[in-house]
């Protein structure tokens, strides 16, 4: 990271989990009963109370909880799109999955004239806390998930292509904003882990002249507390080390650690955000019980690389378990530190 940070340092992969009352605010605004500078009030209040979780946990890299997001990136990107249609959910009864999501069509070429406003979000986030900032930004192969290619695109790889030059220009605009750390969230490379050097290739293009700290997230997916793949990172590897990305943000606690030695079998002078705490279980984990699972860590990565993450973002978390996984969360990466360095904090 680019901040003067301690020796394995905490942070979240991006969303916080929502207090009851925005979600009947949300209910409340979708009835027509909130004007826009009302909803921006909630949000902004919102964003607030994920950063005070936050900087009550003591975590040392915070986002904006993605507060303003409707979902990992659905309603909020895509309303920024134009040259779509919105298609009605494949499936409308019954358990939700992937399928009760919204999907569009591309009836044109696509376009973000006003950007993405992600800006928007940076500006406020600091004028709110003094902590080193990270921005998650979705990247275009997972964005282009939703989006039929139609009659304009031949495929969603060639979707994806479209959506990185857009993303690149905003990222750039991050970076004159004053954005000094970016996570780019690509859960759909590990769900499609079939191509991986061609997602290299959309990566690099993506991040091609932004003078930022550049991290990727890949995961399995976390739609209502599930995974949506086989979860393995072996097809990737060792192919996405090619990737101009400083840092790499993988999940493991709630696969059991397992795979932690792909860092160990694939050496690289890459940063490694690992995913310790698991957000799909309502078991808390204990401070010791996450220092035991940095020690493990620490066998396949050395302490100046490593940082220590959430598997995934916490929107699908109750706030009452988020508030206790990230305190155990800072804990034992502080009980760990005093191991290495004989010193508190």
């Amino acid at each position: 990271m680019t901040d003067h940070l301690p020796i394995i340092p905490t942070h979240t992969i991006g969303s916080h989990a929502w207090p009851a009352w925005l979600f009947t605010a949300l209910e409340a605004m979708q009835r027509g009963e909130y004007g826009p500078k009302d909803w921006q009030e909630t949000q902004d209040d919102a964003v607030d109370t994920a950063l005070r979780d936050q900087e009550d946990a003591g975590v040392d890299i915070v986002t904006d909880g993605e507060m303003r997001r409707i979902g990992f990136f659905t309603a909020f990107f895509y309303d920024h799109l134009t040259g779509l249609t919105e298609r009605p959910p494949q499936r409308k009864v019954g358990i939700p999955g992937h399928d009760q999501r919204e999907g569009y069509l591309a009836v044109e070429a696509l376009r973000a004239p006003d950007g993405l406003g992600l800006v928007a979000e940076f500006d406020y986030l600091r004028g709110r806390t003094t902590r080193p900032i990270k921005l998650p930004v979705p990247g275009p192969y997972t964005l282009a998930g939703r989006i039929a290619p139609g009659s304009v695109y031949k495929d969603r790889l060639e979707v994806a292509y479209a959506l990185s030059d857009i993303i690149n220009a905003e990222l750039k605009a991050l970076v004159a904003a004053g954005v000094r750390n970016i996570q780019l969230d690509e859960p759909s490379y590990a769900v499609h882990a079939t191509n991986p050097q061609e997602f290299v290739r959309l990566f690099n293009q993506t991040v091609d002249g932004v003078d930022a700290h550049i991290s990727v997230h890949l995961c399995f997916g976390n739609f209502v507390g599930r995974p949506v793949a086989r979860r393995s990172y072996r097809p990737l590897f060792p192919y996405i080390l090619d990737m101009n990305a400083d840092q790499f943000a993988l999940e493991f606690a709630n696969r059991e650690l397992a795979e932690l030695d792909l860092w160990k079998e694939f050496p690289s002078n890459k940063e490694f955000a690992a995913g310790l705490i698991d957000v799909k279980n309502y078991y808390c984990e204990t401070p010791e019980e996450v220092a035991a699972r940095i020690r493990a860590a620490l066998k396949v990565v050395s302490p100046d690389k490593l940082s220590v993450t959430p598997d995934c973002g916490f929107s699908q978390t109750a706030r009452w378990a988020v508030r206790k996984k990230l305190a155990a969360m800072v804990e034992g990466a502080r009980i760990v530190r005093r191991e290495l360095t004989g010193q508190a904090g």
